[in-house]
């Protein structure tokens, strides 16, 4: 017989104006001008309501939002180590479940949010992220993507681009392109490994809507989910911090992200363009990609033009490594 533990269902919203109003995420960090993962934290809090646990892996969003004794956090929010983010959620949710049986809890089951930058999630954090989703506990897992450990200096991640300038990937003569790897395709190591994963959803802080509506469908779920957020960094990715939402946009516009859910096994893909503009379009503005010549633009075309294959073919399939 199974046990009630009044799990919450969220709503989608039809607009942005049907958004809750009420902030969760308020004004007192210290994050840079044009923080990508800052407005993330913001829409993600505000989606997500005032009955929300939030877990903080270190990371930018540890460090610049709890700086001298405080938060700017209107709800719930523990720090945990980088690596351990899914175990500490883990814990969160089997402890609310245990008081909820024992009578010793018997409010709304709140929502259980990790919010872990790309270390925290596939690399450093790998770990305890895949065992969350692999012992089907609720909580939600967000990557704030923003390519990089910004936190300790920009330093290169798997998620960071092939030909990016970063602290450890820096061109010169013997390397002239910088980073020579390509980065990790995130969603579909994760859909690929975990068998009790009913959801797992990609976007970006340029589509508000569709953010706030996947994280309230990701909280509905009685299992694990996961979300994927593109979320540029200004100081990273060396460009006007005026223009982090115009990245983000640009990155869908180009193929060098998609937006997509996957339910039940089921790929749904939104925002396609009708007509992708080249990625050296979206490589301009940065800084980081400054240095690469033609043939390393080339290079990264071929990658990106494999991506789009696949969401044309609206297929789980893998991407080759351009030669």
């Amino acid at each position: 017989m199974s046990f009630d533990y009044k799990f919450q269902k969220l709503e989608p919203a039809k607009s942005f104006k049907a958004v809750p109003k009420d902030e969760m995420y308020v004004p007192g960090h210290r994050t840079c001008a044009g923080c990508g993962p800052a407005l993330n934290y913001r829409l993600v809090a505000k989606a997500a309501g005032p009955n929300t646990i939030l877990i903080g892996p270190t990371g930018c969003m540890y460090v610049a939002n709890a700086s001298y004794l405080c938060t700017p956090y209107a709800v719930s929010w523990t720090h945990c180590q980088i690596t351990n983010g899914g175990a500490v959620a883990s814990g969160i949710e089997a402890a609310f479940k245990v008081f909820a049986r024992k009578g010793k809890y018997t409010g709304v089951f709140p929502s259980i949010i990790v919010m872990a930058g790309d270390g925290g999630t596939i690399d450093i954090g790998l770990q305890a992220m895949s065992a969350m989703l692999y012992r089907n506990h609720k909580a939600l897992f967000v990557c704030y993507d923003n390519e990089s450990y910004a936190n300790t200096g920009v330093q290169t991640s798997p998620c960071t681009p092939y030909g990016a300038n970063t602290t450890f990937t820096p061109p010169g003569k013997a390397i002239p392109e910088g980073k020579v790897l390509f980065p990790k395709y995130v969603p579909e190591m994760v859909i690929g490994g975990h068998p009790a994963l009913k959801y797992v959803a990609t976007t970006t802080v340029a589509h508000p809507l569709d953010l706030t509506n996947k994280v309230r469908k990701a909280l509905s779920y009685e299992g694990p989910t996961f979300l994927d957020m593109l979320c540029p960094c200004p100081k990273g990715w060396k460009f006007d911090e005026k223009l982090t939402r115009e990245m983000a946009k640009l990155a869908v516009e180009t193929g060098m992200w998609s937006l997509f859910e996957w339910e039940d096994g089921v790929y749904k893909y939104t925002n396609v363009p009708k007509t992708y503009k080249p990625i050296s379009e979206y490589m301009k503005n940065q800084g980081r990609f400054a240095h690469l010549k033609a043939e390393h633009i080339a290079k990264m075309q071929a990658f990106v033009d494999g991506r789009i294959a696949k969401v044309k073919a609206n297929l789980a399939i893998p991407v080759a490594t351009p030669k």
